[in-house]
């Protein structure tokens, strides 16, 4: 055996769907014209497959503070956080990001992906328990590999599975974490973090949630699922990304426990990997200061949300249980789900194609995901594009 045939089921199905005239594999953007439209294979279309959700990548003000950060200090920084690579603009965003969540402390990472792998692998340790939501992001589970705790994954937003889990391991006497997603990125459904907060509370546990795809979407200022269901005083550590409603790119991790700050000395993926450069911590300031100022880019999102999710629901499309800006259409065969993808690109309508092993139930999402700066004409441009293709459903 050879050290690549273990892909060999995975270049059969690129070869099956190359074969179709497909470029799900070869997918470039051309050009990104705004938060909404690109040009892929010389065709303006929709971008509705981003987690752009508040429409900041192409937000003026944060350009010029990333240009600006640029010329003042450079392109990046050439080392890690514990060698020359934290700046002044470090320490203002981690206080800035202190300040929005009403946390003692926080640290910023390079990416949400590395501040997942920067806790779960340092925070817990042998001999005690990660208690995980079985639907949680690879760089949750990678985080936990990393580690030495033990895992334990109950049902998907199930809380009577995690109180038997919790109830097990009273006798081990053991520190054990919670670990959920404020809103998962697959179907787009939230976690029922009211219940789980008080089995938190209730078994002695301590609780991290991961807001990345929350954080400006849901609570009254943005703050994520933990502020919107009012739990926010028994979450412990919120763990988030700046790629999906900033528009940029990084991670953090905020927390009322003064001991977070002792993880920047023992969490080997923060002391190794090199520090997030001066302009992509500018254009996050800035971007978080929007999010605090303009409540009305969350109203727009959640208006277009609810409208096509209304829209492929009543075209027959099998969604998630709840409307939000990740609307994920669900396909058991794959081929079809290949031919719906193609077909929406052709009408000028770019989503992402989830395939095994990235699905939670085996088969493939077509995954919609809408920004406040989409208009209702093209939400309702989208939702022809589904329309026309709604007997793949």
């Amino acid at each position: 055996m050879k050290i690549f045939d273990k892909f060999q089921p995975l270049a059969e199905t690129r070869q099956r769907m190359s074969e179709t005239g497909g470029t799900f594999f070869n997918i470039v953007m051309d050009e990104v014209l705004s938060a909404t439209e690109a040009v892929i294979n010389g065709r303006r279309v929709i971008l509705a497959g981003s987690n752009n959700y508040l429409g900041l990548s192409f937000n003026q003000e944060c350009i010029q503070a990333a240009c600006q950060a640029t010329r003042e200090a450079g392109t990046g920084t050439t080392g890690s956080r514990m060698a020359n690579g934290t700046l002044a603009g470090h320490l203002a965003l981690e206080k800035e990001l202190s300040d929005f969540f009403g946390r003692r402390g926080t640290i910023v990472f390079s990416t949400g992906y590395i501040a997942n792998l920067a806790m779960l692998s340092t925070i817990v340790g042998q001999g005690e328990v990660i208690l995980l939501d079985a639907d949680c992001h690879a760089s949750i589970y990678d985080g936990c590999r990393l580690g030495a705790a033990e895992v334990i994954r109950f049902r998907h937003n199930d809380p009577e599975d995690l109180e038997k889990r919790l109830k097990r391991l009273e006798k081990r006497r053991t520190n054990v974490l919670i670990v959920v997603e404020g809103l998962y990125s697959m179907m787009g459904d939230q976690a029922p973090l009211a219940e789980i907060a008080g089995l938190k509370s209730q078994y002695g546990a301590y609780l991290l949630v991961d807001e990345a795809h929350s954080l400006g979407v849901l609570g009254a200022n943005g703050r994520g699922l933990a502020e919107a269901s009012g739990v926010e005083e028994s979450v412990d550590f919120v763990v988030g990304t700046f790629s999906k409603s900033l528009g940029t790119i990084g991670g953090f991790c905020t927390s009322n426990h003064p001991e977070l700050d002792l993880l920047r000395y023992a969490s080997r993926p923060y002391v190794f990997t090199a520090s997030s450069a001066p302009s992509i911590i500018a254009s996050t300031r800035t971007a978080l200061g929007i999010i605090r100022s303009h409540p009305e880019l969350r109203r727009r999102l959640w208006d277009g949300a609810n409208h096509l999710y209304q829209r492929l629901k009543t075209s027959g499309f099998r969604l998630g249980p709840e409307p939000g800006p990740v609307i994920a259409a669900r396909f058991d065969d794959v081929d079809r789900a290949f031919a719906a993808w193609n077909g929406l690109l052709e009408g000028g309508v770019y989503v992402n194609m989830v395939l095994p092993p990235a699905t939670p139930d085996g088969g493939a999402l077509l995954r919609c995901s809408l920004n406040a700066e989409h208009t209702r004409s093209q939400i309702d441009r989208i939702g022809d594009a589904y329309s026309a293709l709604k007997h793949y459903a």
